[in-house]
This record gives structure tokens, sequence and C-alpha cells, in this order.
């Protein structure tokens, strides 16, 4: 008899990535709030760390997030860099080499994130799934019973 089971009935090999509306949210949340540290502890005046913090933040944010997250989350990490850790405070400004090389380092990060944690999960599945086949197979096979006849 054919026992029909949903496919996601049964545990997940890979878990599945945040929604992009998440990951963004809190892309939007921990920018500010980075922002705001780095400014009142460093000053606006040094964009460096603050880039390298909201690189790692974006890093982070990659680890549960898909990959079309990405642009989206450097581009929120950009905005709140552009705007709030470098002077003029609340102005947007474009000064094309460096806010290219801005993007291109949080961009990068994002998907850095998102990568190392695809390759991560996908290599504990393979592990899972290789381990269950290991075993299915070098459990003995029960011995049939003798006929008494």
């Amino acid at each position: 008899m054919i026992e029909w089971v949903s496919l996601s009935a049964e545990a997940r090999p890979v878990p599945r990535p945040v929604a992009t509306a998440w990951v963004w949210a809190t892309a939007f949340g921990g920018a500010l709030t980075l922002v705001a540290l780095h400014n009142a502890l460093i000053g606006p005046d040094r964009p460096g760390p603050a880039l390298a913090a909201l690189s790692l933040l974006a890093a982070l944010l990659g680890l549960c997030a898909r990959f079309t997250a990405a642009p989206g989350t450097a581009v929120l990490c950009w905005l709140f860099l552009n705007g709030f850790a470098i002077p003029p405070a609340g102005t947007l400004t474009w000064a094309s080499h460096r806010d290219t090389f801005w993007l291109t380092c949080l961009f990068a990060a994002a998907l850095l994130g998102t990568a190392l944690a695809r390759i991560h999960h996908a290599r504990a599945a393979y592990r899972r799934v290789t381990v269950k086949a290991a075993v299915a197979s070098t459990e003995p096979e029960p011995e049939p019973e003798p006929d008494s006849c």
C-alpha cells in the first residue's frame, strides 16, 4: 500500500532562511543602533569603524537570510552609514569612489554571510544523510527462521 506523506512533514535537512522582510527590519534597527553607538562613542568624523560594524552586521544577517535579501541589507546599512555616520548628519551625499566602496563592502559582507551559512547547512545535511545511510547499511539483516517441517 502507498502512504502519501507531505515532504515538509519530516525534519528538513537544511533550515529555511528567515523572511526577507524580517532581515531588512533587523538591518534597519541594527544599523540605527550601531550608528547611534558609533556617534556617541567615537564621533561622526571617523566612518571606518562604523563601516566595519555595519559590515559585520550585514554578514551576521546574511547567516540567516536568502541571497535576495543581500542588496536590500547592504543599501539599508549604507543609508545609515551615509546619512548619520559622516558629517553633515541627516544629509545623504554621494561621493562616487567612497560610496561605491562602502556599498561593495556591505554587499560583499551580506553575500559572504549567506554563502557561508548555505555551505555550512549543506555540509551538515550531507553528513546527516550519509550517517543515516551508513547506519542503515551496516545493520545486520534478520536471519530467517528455519522451517520446522
